[in-house]
């Protein structure tokens, strides 16, 4: 198997950054960008300026998923 080279997001300021509407005020929330070539960034909404990872889109997608079919439940 092949190795896959991991998605990046070279430049964060620039993407349109978003949260979700039902987001509290606490401050517990992350944002949701998408980059070129299918990547989508998420980042602490706490901490605009700090780093922010990258997933391809399926893979976000299956994390997406996997989180409302309450598979990642503690």
């Amino acid at each position: 198997m092949t190795p896959r080279t991991p998605p990046t997001i070279t430049d964060p300021a620039s993407l349109n950054w978003f949260k979700s509407t039902a987001s509290s005020a606490n401050g517990e929330c992350i944002e949701i960008a998408l980059a070129p070539g299918g990547v989508v960034g998420v980042r602490d909404s706490k901490d605009t300026g700090g780093p922010a990872l990258a997933f391809t889109a399926g893979d976000f997608a299956s994390f997406i998923a996997a989180v409302k079919a309450g598979h990642l439940d503690a």
